[in-house]
This record gives C-alpha cells, structure tokens and sequence, in this order.
C-alpha cells in the first residue's frame, strides 16, 4: 500500500490481488424431528454411529438441460488479469472474473442485500462485497466470510474460437443465491425428548451459521437451538433500520428450510442453569435437556434505564420486531424521545424524523460516535441529524420520567429541561446475557462476558461459545483479547465453533465488518479501533464522501468510510492478509 492520499483525488488502498446435489429420498414415514413421529423411535444423546456423512463425490449443477442457457460473454483477451465484470447472459447476469490466466463466472449480487459484487474488491481467489463485506470464494461461489448464510450460484465458463462463453441455469441466473449441500439427521426423534447431540442456546447469527455449518459439514446427529424469542431467528439489525419491519419478512431460515435439514428450533425457552458436570441445561418452564456439546451464543440484553418512572406505558428498549412496531406507531405525528447516542439509538431516531413530530436525543457524550469514530466524523453525522430536524441533548441524563394514565408524557433531564415525550426508546448500551452460568463453572470475567480461545473454546472440555457474549483473541491485533458485538462477527464465531465442535481445529482468522444506515447514508467500518490516538480523514465530511483511517501510533488499526466504496473494504482485506498499514501510507 502506498502513494499520497489528498483531496480530490480519490483514495486508492493498493490491495495485491450449483446447485444442492438431489438428497436421498427418506421412506415416508420418515419426518425431520419438527414433525411427528413414532414413539418407538427413541434418539439416543449421542445419537446414531454415523456422525459425518459424506459428501456426493460430484454436484451436479445443471441438471435439468431445458433450464440451461449459453452465451458468448466477449472476447478471451478482453479481460486482464484481477478484472471482474458484470455481464449478460440471457434472462440474467452472472460475475465474470479473470485471475491468474483463467476465467470463472459466479453470480454477481451478494446474497445477503444484492449489492454489486463488480463493485467489490478481488483478491487472492475470492471477491468481498463493497458494503458489509462478505466474501467469497470464485471458484466454487461458497461464501467464506459473513455476513449471509448462502452463497453464490457457481456458472460454467469455456473459451471457443476465442470467445468465452458461458452456461448457466436459468432458475440459478434468477435467484443469484445458493444454498450449500448439508446433511439431515440420520436419527429420528421427538421434539420433545430430552437429550441432544448438539445443543444451541440463542437464535441469533452465531447459533444459525453453526448449526448450518454443522449439516455443511456432514454432521448427521441431533443439533436443538433453544431462545428466549417468540421467532424463529431473524434479521435483527434491520429492527432499528426498518420498524415497521414484520418479524416473517426479516426471518433468516424459513420453518419449511429448517425442517428440510432437521435444525430443531424450540422457541420461547429460557435457560435457568446449565450443569456442566452432568452436561445438563435447565429450563425455566421445569425442563431439562441433556446434551453432548454444548455453543452458548446468548447474545447481549439492553441495559434498563434506572430512574423513577422507567416502568411506564411506551418507555421500549428495541429488542423484538413487536418493540419496533409499536415504536413506529406511538411515533406517528408524536413526540419522540432517544435516550443514548447509541448506533441503534441514532438509527431509530433517524427513521422517526419523516414520521413523528419531533425527535430528541439525549446523550452523555459532547458528539455522537465520538469513541468509535472520531470527533470530525461524529459531528459531521450529528450536523447531518440537525438538518433533518433532530434535537440534540448531549452532555446530559435523565432524570425522571413522568406520565399520565399510566403512560410517559415527558422526560426530565439532569439539566432541569423537560422534553415532551409520546415514545420513549431506551438505548444506552448493553450487557452480555450470562447471568444464567454465574454458578456453572464456566469462566466469566467482571463484565460477564465468557473468555475463549481462537477455537471458541471456553474452559470447560465440549462447551463452546459465539457472539456478543464473548471476548477472543483478535488476529491482526496481535491476539489481543477482544468483544466485538458486530453481527458479521457472530456469524464467523458460530462456523469456528462448528468446525471445532467436529474436531478440525480451525482458528478464527477474520476482521470485524460492521455498518449503519441513517437517512438513506451508509457508513462502512472495518479493523477494531479500540485506542486509537489520531484520525486522518480523506474527502470531504461537509459532503458526506469521505474515509477516515484510525491510528494507532504508526499503525492503521480501523477505517470507516461514507460514498467512499469500496474502500473500506479494500483495507480489510489487506488487514486479513496479515500486512500491516503504516500511518505514512495514508497520511
């Protein structure tokens, strides 16, 4: 990496860079444990002696030859070497990428929003998607980094009379997604039997991607997700982005999916304890399951406001899509009120301005972001909040909540300043939801939160923890112990803990990806810049089109990034090829 970055050249980061096989039909009496079955047909813990089942030696991508379409894409030299390109292939489009001599083609939006792969950054075998950074793999379309759960549709590609040409399903042009192949259970049992081979606490990514990574994997033993939620595990950073959001519009997996592959998910079910001597959790509701390993991925809960009157009608902490819903409702043509300049508590706020008839908020810090992103970029954002008709109360607490009827009517700040308030939205932080082990031998620190190796292991043999709730050793910071609370982050800690829940022994080698969304702006953000000392900032803030490089002594340790892509994406995949940007490179 290198060269001088100055306004209004742009930046340049130097960066050297099928379907599911047809699944054996089960007899008919055969259901997933979702469904029902007989009686006599017991599932024991470690359930049957078949654990891995193998691979189909090929995948046939095409099988049906009336869905495939061929077409000449362009010439063989137009291409050089690390180029992609977007191109026609009859009814769609796929990716077509040169590298190292050879032509691929693989589907050309990213699974998990539909941005534009050709935007992307090409390196090394794989492609990163320009806006939240998952990658894959260019030879086989898997995906490789998060965040999603599918991968791409991989296409044939030839070179006839100098001409590439290539050939691709029409449903696979269509969906631009692929689901991997994965195992089902080998063993039937009921829903309601007692032991387990696996056993998931928490829906969110890191639960999702383990158990799928599981199946991926082969693995054909019993897998239990258990939450506290009412749903089926969803999108939930889309609740602060989009509150009129319904919980089956935002699902990850669909109850038909999870079915398919024997992922058993039992809702509305709080853990009471866990016994890891006798490798048993405990239920609230009385039950109790008995399992051979164990992922806790529990997540984080909001921290409740603590002074008179928090117990009030319409004061939410946004935790659930019937919390954003109601939101949105007592929001319309009312008063809004955000306590906590938190990214969820701005991005709630910016989706109430075009809805309620004024929004607040109140902070404790003097500019919004200032810790994560600097002061420069945080007053920019903050000016951007102020033109759109946002009040600012920064430097400031509440006080007391006051109400009538039973419902909040104001808020009283520490400052003597009484805001009218209709909704309430809580949003001051949050803590790790492991009240649960506190006597289960499972190591926590002072804050709660479950320490881990590279492996996801905690220090109890078989138990294994993803997510919010943990601290792990960061790479490219030099191990250095870490919680990242990023949902791209819990994705890759639920496929580490898979891998090593079968024994491979792979470390979590990844950099921490995370976005928001305000006033239809993104801001992109990679590396972890926990201690930075100094920000160079390229563009323009006052206009919105800037990047912004966080240092630490002569290190970039974190970038972020508005219409600046995809920058912030190039440098994350520098940070995760294991070199090093110095200060000088950027400055």
């Amino acid at each position: 990496m290198g060269g001088c970055f100055s306004k209004p050249k742009p930046v340049e980061v130097k960066v050297e860079v099928m379907a599911p096989d047809k699944e054996k039909e089960r007899e008919k009496e055969s259901l997933s444990p979702n469904g029902k079955v007989s009686p006599m047909s017991p599932c024991k813990a470690n359930g049957s002696t078949k654990h891995i089942e193998e691979r189909p030696i090929t995948i046939d991508l095409y099988q049906n030859p009336k869905d495939m379409i061929e077409m000449a894409v362009c010439h063989v030299n137009e291409l050089q070497d690390g180029q992609m390109r977007e191109v026609d292939v009859a009814c769609g489009k796929a990716l077509l990428i040169k590298e190292r001599g050879e032509y691929c083609a693989i589907g050309h939006k990213c699974p998990h929003y539909g941005a534009p792969l050709v935007k992307g950054v090409l390196t090394n075998g794989r492609v990163r998607c320009p806006w939240h950074g998952a990658c894959f793999n260019v030879a086989t379309g898997d995906i490789e980094d998060f965040p999603g759960l599918d991968s791409l549709p991989k296409f044939q590609v030839r070179i006839e009379k100098e001409k590439v040409i290539v050939r691709a399903s029409k449903q696979a042009l269509q969906s631009q997604k692929r689901v991997k192949w994965m195992a089902r259970c080998a063993t039937l049992c009921e829903s309601s039997f007692s032991n387990t081979s696996v056993l998931i606490i928490g829906s969110g990514p890191a639960g999702m991607v383990c158990a799928e990574t599981l199946r991926q994997e082969g693995f054909t033993e019993r897998i239990v997700m258990c939450t506290m939620e009412m749903h089926l595990p969803y999108d939930r950073p889309k609740l602060s982005k989009s509150l009129e959001c319904q919980a089956e519009q935002i699902t990850l997996r669909s109850k038909e999916f999870l079915s398919q592959y024997d992922i058993e998910v039992q809702t509305e079910r709080e853990v009471l304890s866990v016994d890891v001597k006798g490798k048993v959790v405990h239920f609230k509701n009385g039950c109790r399951m008995e399992y051979n390993k164990l992922l806790i991925a529990t997540g984080s809960r909001p921290k409740p406001l603590q002074c008179q009157g928090a117990d009030l009608e319409n004061v939410y902490q946004l935790r659930t899509p019937e919390d954003a819903n109601c939101i949105a409702k007592l929001a319309n043509d009312r008063n809004a009120v955000i306590v906590g300049a938190s990214f969820i508590g701005m991005e709630v706020a910016a989706y109430l301005t075009d809805k309620a008839h004024s929004v607040s908020v109140i902070g404790i810090e003097n500019i919004p972001f200032r810790k994560v992103l600097g002061e420069k970029v945080g007053r920019s954002i903050m000016k951007m909040f102020e033109t759109n008709r946002v009040k600012f109360y920064l430097q400031n607490e509440v006080s007391e909540l006051r109400g009538q009827d039973g419902k909040v009517k104001e808020v009283v700040l520490k400052s003597g300043k009484i805001l009218r308030a209709d909704v309430c939205v809580v949003g001051i932080g949050v803590v790790p939801a492991t009240s649960f082990l506190k006597q289960s031998g499972i190591n926590m620190d002072s804050k709660g939160f479950l320490p881990v190796n590279k492996l996801m292991q905690t220090n109890v043999p078989g138990v294994f923890a993803a997510g919010d709730v943990v601290t792990f050793p960061l790479a490219f910071r030099n191990n250095k112990k870490v919680n990242v609370g990023h949902w791209q982050m819990a994705h890759m800690h639920g496929r580490i803990a898979a891998l090593n829940i079968l024994g491979k022994g792979i470390e979590i080698n990844t950099v921490p990806y995370f976005w928001t969304a305000m006033f239809g702006k993104s801001i992109r953000y990679a590396g972890h810049g926990e201690g930075f000392d100094d920000v160079i900032i390229q563009g323009d803030l006052d206009e919105r089109k800037f990047v912004a490089f966080y240092t630490k002594s002569d290190e970039v340790i974190a970038v972020s990034s508005m219409n600046y892509d995809p920058i912030v994406s190039k440098v994350a995949e520098v940070m995760a090829s294991g070199r090093t940007i110095k200060k000088r490179d950027v400055e």
